[in-house]
C-alpha cells in the first residue's frame, strides 16, 4: 500500500510547508502549522457531483458597462440581527458567523429562518444535530417553523444535489467544520476540507444567488477555527461575544462587504430565544443610588450606533514590588501608557498603586476615545471623590498630553443628551457649533486642563 503523503498548512494564512516548524515562514505566526494529507490535484474534481459546485466562467466586461446599483436586501425579522448585517441579507451573499459553544448561534439562526420561511424557500443543513433535536428546539422557542426545510447531512456532494433540486433562497450550514467532500481524502474539519467546502459553497452562492450562512467553530482564543482564508472568501464575518453565564449576547460585524464594519447587535437570552435589546446603553450603565468614586461614563461608537458605557477604576496601594495593572474590556498596554501620561503631564503618580479598570456589562472597547474616561475614573478613585452627576466624556489622549478628537462627535453628544446627561467633557475639536439643549459642553485641549475643569465643577 502506498504511503500517504502529508504536508503542513498554516491555519492563519494557508501557506504550505513540506516539514513542521514552530513559526510560519509566510505570516510569522507561531504554532499554526498543522499536518494535512496531500491531495491529488488531477482527481480533485473528478466526480460529477464535484463539478456541479463549479461556477461558469464569467465574461470580461468594461467597468463603464456595469450598472452600479444598490444591492437589494431582505430582513430576517430580527431587528438587531439585520442591523449587524447592514440592513438585512443579500441575495448571493455569504455570511460566516462564529462564537463559543452554547452561546446562541444555532438559536438565532433558527429564529431567523423561521421568520424567513413564511415568505421564502429556506433550508437548514445540520451536521451537528439530528432533525429531532432541531424540532425540539423549535418547539421550546415556540417559533412557527412549519415551512422550514431541514436536512441532516455532512457530505458536500449530497448537499449540492439538494441545493440543485430544491433551489432554496436562503441556506444555513451548521457547521462548516462538519462538512466534507469525497473529492478530498482528509478528515472533516481539516484545513483542506474546510477551505475547499467553503470555497465550493461560495461559488454556488455567487452563481445561483443563494444566500449562504455558514456557522464556524472558534478556537480557545476566540478566533474562527480553520484557515484564515475562510474569512477572506466570505462577504460578512460576524462574531458572537458575551459570557455564557450572562443573559446578554453581543453580535459584532468584523467584516462586511455590504455594510459598515464594527456594527454591534445586543441580544438578551430568554426562555423563548434571543430577543433584541432596544436600549443597550442601559445594560452598560450601573444603577447607583448615589455617585461613587472611580466611575465615569463614556460615549463609544460601535459602527453607526452610539453607546454609553460605564468605565470603573479601582486604585489601591500595592504590597508587591511591581504594582499590578489589570484591564477588563479595554486594552491593557494602553492602560500602562495612560498612567505614564497621567504622571508626566498631570503630575499624578501611580507607580506604587495597583490599578484595575473594568468596562461594565462585558462590552469590549477597542477605540482610543475611551482614554479620557479611563484617566478621569482613575483620578476619581485615587481621590476617593465621585465625578459630577450627569457627566459623559469621550476623547483620545496623546503621549504629549493633548486630547485628540473622536469620530462622529455630534452623534455621541446627541445620544448622551437623549439619555439625560447634562454635562459633556469632550475634545475641543469636537465642540458643537450649535448649543445642545439641556447640555453643558466643556471642550478641553489637554489632560491637565480637563482636571482643572473638574475642580471648577466641584
Amino acid at each position: 500500500m502506498a504511503k500517504v503523503k502529508t504536508n503542513y498548512t498554516c491555519t492563519e494564512c494557508g501557506a504550505v510547508s513540506s516539514k513542521w516548524a514552530g513559526q510560519c515562514q509566510s505570516c510569522s505566526q507561531w504554532n499554526t502549522l498543522v499536518e494535512t494529507i496531500v491531495e491529488n490535484a488531477a482527481n480533485r474534481f473528478s466526480t460529477p457531483a464535484a463539478h456541479q459546485g463549479l461556477a461558469q466562467s464569467a465574461p470580461v466586461l468594461s467597468l463603464a458597462d456595469i450598472d452600479a446599483i444598490d444591492v437589494p436586501r431582505f430582513g430576517t425579522g430580527i431587528e438587531e440581527f439585520d442591523r449587524v448585517l447592514g440592513g438585512g441579507l443579500v441575495a448571493g451573499g455569504v455570511v460566516l458567523i462564529g462564537g463559543d459553544p452554547g452561546i446562541g448561534k444555532s438559536t438565532l439562526l433558527l429564529q431567523a429562518l423561521a421568520n424567513l420561511s413564511h415568505a421564502k424557500n429556506v433550508l437548514y443543513v445540520s451536521g451537528e444535530e439530528s432533525g429531532a433535536q432541531i424540532a425540539l428546539r423549535a418547539r421550546r422557542l415556540t417559533v412557527d417553523a412549519r415551512d422550514l426545510k431541514l436536512q441532516a447531512e455532512i457530505q458536500l456532494e449530497k448537499i449540492v444535489n439538494t441545493l440543485v433540486e430544491h433551489k432554496p433562497q436562503v441556506v444555513v450550514i451548521d457547521s462548516i467544520q462538519t462538512v466534507y467532500s469525497d473529492a478530498l481524502g482528509s478528515a472533516p474539519g481539516s484545513v483542506a476540507q474546510v477551505r475547499e467546502c467553503a470555497a465550493q459553497l461560495t461559488r454556488i452562492a455567487k452563481s445561483t444567488g443563494i444566500t449562504m450562512i455558514l456557522v464556524g467553530h472558534v478556537t480557545k482564543e476566540g478566533s474562527l477555527a480553520g484557515p484564515r482564508v475562510l474569512e477572506h472568501i466570505v462577504d460578512t464575518v460576524l462574531y458572537f461575544e458575551g459570557d455564557s453565564h450572562s443573559n446578554f449576547r453581543l453580535v459584532r460585524a468584523v467584516k462586511n462587504r455590504f455594510g459598515a464594519v464594527n456594527e454591534l447587535g445586543v441580544f438578551a437570552m430568554t426562555e423563548k430565544g434571543l430577543k433584541g435589546v432596544s436600549n443597550p446603553s442601559a445594560l452598560f450603565l450601573s444603577q447607583h443610588d448615589k455617585q461613587v468614586a472611580g466611575s465615569c461614563v463614556m460615549v463609544t461608537q460601535e459602527g453607526t450606533r452610539s453607546l454609553l458605557v460605564e468605565i470603573q477604576a479601582l486604585v489601591d496601594g500595592s504590597h508587591l514590588p511591581n504594582a499590578r495593572r489589570l484591564s477588563v474590556g479595554l486594552e491593557q498596554n494602553r492602560l500602562a501608557m495612560l498612567l505614564a501620561v497621567l504622571h508626566r503631564h498631570a503630575g499624578i503618580a501611580a507607580f506604587d498603586q495597583d490599578v484595575f479598570i473594568n468596562a461594565v456589562g462585558g462590552v469590549k472597547i477597542t477605540e482610543p476615545a475611551a482614554d479620557l474616561a479611563v484617566l478621569l475614573a482613575i483620578h476619581s478613585s485615587m481621590r476617593n471623590k465621585p465625578l459630577p452627576r450627569g457627566l459623559a466624556v469621550f476623547g483620545e489622549v496623546g503621549l504629549a498630553g493633548e486630547i485628540r478628537p473622536a469620530p462622529r462627535g455630534q452623534e455621541r453628544l446627541r445620544e448622551a443628551a437623549k439619555l439625560g446627561f447634562s454635562i459633556a467633557m469632550i475634545p475641543k475639536a469636537n465642540a458643537p457649533k450649535q448649543k445642545i439643549e439641556g447640555m453643558t459642553v466643556i471642550a478641553v485641549e489637554r489632560i491637565d486642563q480637563a482636571f482643572d475643569q473638574l475642580r471648577e465643577l466641584e
